[in-house]
């Protein structure tokens, strides 16, 4: 077993959500790899058990045996279908009888990882409060759940919307992240430069690692949250410790309208409509920090490269952006990209301009070996078409249309569950 001779990528349809299933086939034996399997919105008339039937599917596919599963980040939207049940007949459960040889995570999801770690393990203390504030993070958002639930109607049906969707997604899916960690005989977490773990179970299959960075190599993947939200971040930090240890929401109990003169009643309202943008706001922040500990991938085959970024964020992509104005053979890998897993479901800001401008097989040029995008996507679940960040963002799809032979899971019809794509190498 050499090379493999060609790869089918199988693309679930999981609603607003990442699934991706990579069958390498190999002279003697196909060898599969699962990238990501989670949900925070699916189709209307997907049923109930959806993640089931694509848990079902993967199984019957790799034929009882998967040999790597990826956890681009910790995104409900992106693990939620490895969540496990007592019966032990979930989604999840069926994936951990698959017996993957790798799981490859994030160095931020370390188990042996310090609050102040700066990188996978504990071997350095430079910076902290990074993955100590990932964890907070998760208390916060049922927080804003719990605030969500009291106030009912007083935020508005589209904001409410927006701070459950987050809020939910960002929870902490404890189920999942165990099974993550049980499931695997080999467990490895990555940052940019680092071995991806796949060497042993991909025989002639290069992956290159290219997200996220540590905070040792560069501190831009919390520089978001430093620039954007620099006060708060450090208040939650503390608060989340608190609150955390405490159960207490960090937020007052609801108020009572009768319980105010008539006079002031009229300002309550308009209180409640600023206090869930300054939520939204923070929940957002939260949301982009977890996207830029994202896995960024690149994986070559005989001719081809296909680059798998997960949610990866601006700040996530400019350290191996840089570092392929430096390096040349790296710059050359990424201007040769075939196939690219559209970044955070079509958002605008994970697929850098800069990024775009390297992919050479984009355009009419490339008739024969056009550069092909995939996207697992649902429209109407995040951002807004009036900010202009409504996702997926339509002026990116309108490029993505233009250069390039252009997939998305919001063109599969109600009995599809899948859509295959063949590459040869």
């Amino acid at each position: 077993m050499s090379k493999p001779k060609s790869l089918t990528l199988r693309t679930y349809q999981v609603g607003f959500g990442d699934c991706f299933l990579l069958k390498f086939k190999y002279a003697t034996e196909d060898r599969h790899v699962l990238v990501d399997f989670g949900s925070t919105g699916q189709p209307k008339d997907a049923g109930d058990q959806l993640m089931l039937r694509v848990a079902k599917n993967i199984a019957e596919t790799c034929g009882g045996k998967l040999n790597a599963v990826v956890a681009t980040h910790r995104h409900k939207d992106h693990i939620s279908g490895f969540a496990t049940n007592s019966a032990g007949t979930a989604s999840g459960d069926i994936i951990a009888k698959l017996k993957p040889d790798v799981v490859v995570q994030p160095w931020t999801e370390d188990p042996d990882a310090k609050p102040d770690a700066t990188r996978a393990t504990h071997i350095s203390k430079r910076n902290r409060s990074l993955t100590a504030a990932l964890s907070d993070m998760h208390a916060f958002s049922q927080a804003v759940l719990d605030e969500v639930d009291r106030r009912g109607v007083a935020f508005g049906p589209h904001l409410r919307g927006q701070l459950g969707f987050l809020g939910e997604d960002n929870l902490a899916n404890k189920s999942a992240v165990e099974n993550l960690m049980s499931m695997g005989k080999k467990n490895v977490y990555v940052n940019f430069g680092t071995d991806s773990g796949l060497e042993d179970v991909l025989p002639g299959v290069k992956t290159t690692v290219l997200g996220p960075p540590t905070l040792e190599q560069t501190d831009t993947i919390r520089k978001q949250r430093a620039t954007d939200q620099n006060e708060f971040w450090h208040l939650q930090a503390a608060a989340g410790q608190s609150f955390t240890a405490s159960g207490k929401s960090p937020f007052a109990p609801r108020y009572h309208y009768a319980d105010r003169p008539p006079h002031t009643r009229w300002f309550i309202p308009r209180m409640d409509a600023l206090r869930g943008d300054q939520l939204l706001q923070l929940v957002r922040a939260l949301d982009k920090q977890m996207n830029n500990t994202s896995v960024i991938l690149l994986f070559e085959a005989g001719d081809k490269k296909l680059l798998f970024p997960g949610d990866a964020q601006i700040e996530n992509w400019s350290y191996a952006l840089e570092q392929a104005e430096k390096k040349p053979t790296l710059k050359q890998k990424l201007e040769s990209v075939n196939l690219y897993k559209v970044g955070h479901h079509g958002s605008l800001n994970a697929t850098p301009k800069s990024l775009w401008k390297l992919f050479e097989h984009k355009g009419s040029a490339h008739e024969h070996d056009r550069l092909q995008t995939v996207v697992s996507t649902m429209a109407g679940k995040h951002g807004s078409v009036g900010s202009g960040t409504e996702v997926p963002r339509s002026k990116l799809v309108d490029e993505l249309k233009k250069q390039s032979d252009f997939f998305t899971t919001q063109s599969l019809k109600k009995k599809d569950l899948f859509h295959d794509v063949e590459i040869d190498f």
